[in-house]
């Protein structure tokens, strides 16, 4: 099954559940004021968010159809949809000197973060980077576990520790291994403790500190894995984070496991930070750049 596939059928459970909130309103004799408010309604029932769902529905009454059937209403739908997410899709770019290029990867647990670097890592090399792992979540004993065993499937080395050790430490050996090996990405693996922010807060800024002795531009890039299955909770998730950890960009994982992808929308027209990639499967290929036309098309229905 090629990716297209993989991705039209990880959001086949939010297409069916957005087609069934607007089931019944394209038949309706006139596409007046009332209709238009119940379609904003289904998207907003649909997790798009407030802020696009409006923005969908005026786009919509812009076009002064008299009816709309179901086809063309998804159409409109998917183009709508992909110019709310086109200006947020941007491949993760590590190109630059010095090396290594350093990777935060953040987010709550549970939310795929530990696994997403794994498929992170696989992604860069396929695109030929070397890529070195952290595993700076020392306050789990399954987390830098979990690490280790993604190191051996991809082939890449791992820096680890003891379970309760110093984060901070963790990642200054990796980013001195790194630019001694000529590694081009270290992903950092991190503790994602959001019920104690001061404790979160003040652990990143350590790690900030290190990072800076070493390479006064790392970290290049801080990732925040969301977990799809969480809903409008993931736009909370990134209010909080950006403010503490100064998030660049987002990962988006398990679309494949609920009917609430349409927060993805949610996410690009409240935030429009970058959408780096996202997942739909278990394995090591189902994370992949971003791509926001497939996605649009996905969320609408529109198969091919």
């Amino acid at each position: 099954m090629n990716w297209l596939d993989r991705l039209t059928g990880g959001f086949k459970k939010t297409a069916d559940r957005l087609g069934d909130n607007l089931s019944g309103l394209t038949s309706r004799a006139a596409l007046d004021t009332s209709t238009l408010d119940d379609i904003e309604e289904a998207l907003i029932a649909s997790d798009l968010g407030p802020e696009a769902s409006r923005r969908i529905r005026d786009a919509i009454a812009a076009r002064r159809y008299d009816q709309l059937d179901e086809r063309g209403l998804r159409t409109i739908l998917a183009e709508e949809i992909e110019a709310i997410l086109a200006p947020v899709a941007k491949p993760l770019d590590v190109w630059g000197f010095p090396r290594p290029h350093v990777i935060l990867v953040i987010g709550v647990n549970g939310s795929g973060k530990t696994t997403t670097i794994g498929k992170l890592g696989h992604l860069l090399q396929e695109q030929d980077y070397g890529v070195m792992l952290a595993a700076g979540d020392t306050f789990r004993a399954a987390a830098i576990e979990q690490l280790r065993i993604w190191g051996e499937r991809i082939g890449a080395p791992v820096i680890s520790g003891k379970e309760g050790g110093d984060a901070a430490g963790i990642v200054f050996d990796g980013v001195k291994q790194a630019t001694v090996t000529g590694i081009d990405c270290l992903l950092v693996d991190t503790a994602g403790r959001l019920q104690n922010k001061t404790h979160l807060m003040d652990e990143l800024s350590k790690v900030r500190r290190v990072l800076g002795r070493l390479n006064a531009e790392a970290p290049h890039d801080v990732l925040l894995v969301l977990d799809a299955t969480t809903g409008q909770n993931a736009l909370s998730q990134i209010e909080v984070f950006r403010d503490l950890a100064g998030v660049t960009g987002l990962v988006m994982t398990k679309l494949d496991g609920t009917a609430r992808g349409g927060v993805l929308v949610a996410a690009a027209e409240k935030f429009g930070l970058p959408i780096h990639a996202i997942g739909v499967g278990e394995g090591v290929d189902d994370l992949r750049p971003f791509d926001p036309r497939a996605v649009a098309r996905a969320i609408a229905g529109l198969y091919e």
